[in-house]
């Protein structure tokens, strides 16, 4: 049985700023929601909470630390036209340590910081939600 497939997928994400204010986004190249850019993220383990699923799959996706600063709000990650199902925090972060890189090149394709008023036009849903959530919050 599959996550997100068989029953609801549990994932997590990072909103990751620079110093410039850019997110850094990754260009997915496996389902759900291939050839779009996402935060990276991704599953949450058994017994796992979420500050360290979003820790650990963001230093296996690129290889550095992070300092979770706050949660942005819970995605509802429905992908009708693939048949998938997930449900995904996502988290204001911040590099505590190392320089972004492309760590799985099987899952994605190209690694880049983003103005947010300059972002790419195919954004996955959790990366949509999560700017939305982010400027909600910036305006306070």
């Amino acid at each position: 049985m599959k996550p997100g497939k068989d029953y609801i997928g549990v994932g997590c994400g990072a909103f990751i700023l620079n110093e410039e204010g850019k997110v850094l986004l990754q260009q997915r190249n496996k389902e759900p929601e291939r050839g779009y850019w996402s935060i990276p993220g991704g599953k949450l383990e058994w017994m796992e909470t979420f500050e360290d699923a979003v820790k650990r799959e963001v230093k296996e996706e690129c290889d550095v630390d992070i300092q979770v600063e706050k949660l942005l709000g819970i995605c509802d990650h429905i992908v009708k036209n693939e048949n998938q199902h997930w449900v995904s925090p996502s988290f204001l972060c911040k590099i505590t340590n190392g320089e972004p890189k492309i760590m799985e090149p099987t899952k994605h394709t190209d690694m880049k910081w983003f103005s947010l008023n300059e972002l790419p036009e195919k954004l996955t849903i959790t990366t949509q939600n999560a700017v939305r959530h982010y400027k909600d919050y910036s305006k306070q």
